[in-house]
């Protein structure tokens, strides 16, 4: 994707660089799904790129320091220094709150200092993970610093699993998103909802939504099919709706997004409608505590 000076046109993060993932280490994988590596290209610089909502928390080793980044209701902009690297714990589904000890609808659409949460403590493995020589000490590093603490937080509630599960796999059309859900983990709908915004800081429709843009931005990325048919496959209840979703989710058309992820080189995915831009936390600041204006 071409260097461009203009500010507001954001890459795809998906489109840039080389990105990995794995399983976490066994004492870590009843509380994150997967461990990911994404190395940034040396350029271009000074070009913002779109990071796309996907339904998780992560824990991530950014420039130096840890942070939580999201849930994100819609796009955000990162800044990385070119040719930086991030690395990412993704929590399991529900299974932030209990690790940070604040529900995820306090931590949507920002970006934390672990700090924060966990105070020296987390200050202390960041120093020991960046006096590390190579990529893979750096994870392992972070890796057994999170071990002890894994053994001594309990799980996430199993029912906000299996409700993100069957999300993923695609809610039946018709508008009843809730109704089903509660339904099929035997909740009431006022539960539903409030254990949703403790778990992953929105309600079902929102994760909903997001889930199946997941779903086009796999299809698309595997390039098979009209955008008629990759909206069909994905939910979508006809191409418009998924017009509708690409600009809440990626500011762009789904041609745009779909060429993006095609590798197709003179393709830059526009930024044109900026999520509001919310200020990270101080490291002395609860998560409940709102900034001065």
């Amino acid at each position: 994707m071409p260097v461009t000076s203009d500010e507001n046109r954001a890459a795809l993060a998906q489109t840039l660089g080389r990105y990995r993932e794995r399983a976490a280490v066994p004492c870590l994988r009843g509380h994150f799904a997967r461990v990911w590596v994404h190395r940034l290209p040396a350029a271009p610089a000074g070009r913002p790129i779109l990071v796309v909502p996907d339904g998780c928390v992560d824990l991530q080793w950014f420039e130096g320091t840890l942070r939580i980044a999201g849930p994100d209701r819609g796009p955000q902009r990162e800044m990385p220094r070119p040719g930086s690297t991030v690395v990412g714990l993704r929590f399991r589904a529900g299974a932030a709150a209990s690790w940070l000890g604040v529900p995820a609808c306090e931590l949507v659409d920002r970006r934390v200092p672990l700090e924060a949460f966990w105070g020296a403590q987390a200050r202390r493995i960041a120093e020991a993970a960046g006096e590390t020589r190579g990529l893979p000490a750096l994870v392992e590093a972070i890796e057994t610093a999170l071990a002890p603490r894994a053994a001594a937080t309990g799980p996430a509630d199993p029912r906000m699993r299996a409700a993100f599960g069957l999300l993923r796999t695609g809610a039946p059309t018709g508008g009843q998103t809730v109704r089903w859900l509660a339904g099929e983990l035997g909740t009431a709908e006022r539960t539903l909802r409030r254990r949703f915004h403790e778990a992953f800081g929105f309600g079902p429709k929102t994760l909903d939504g997001i889930l199946r843009f997941q779903r086009f931005l796999r299809l698309a990325r595997a390039g098979t099919g009209t955008l008629a048919a990759l909206a069909a496959d994905a939910g979508y209840a006809d191409q418009a709706h998924l017009a509708r979703e690409c600009r809440r989710f990626a500011t762009a058309t789904p041609s745009e997004v779909a060429a993006a992820l095609a590798g197709e080189e003179d393709v830059a995915v526009p930024f044109k409608t900026p999520a509001p831009d919310r200020p990270s936390m101080r490291p002395d600041q609860k998560p409940d505590q709102k900034e001065e204006p």
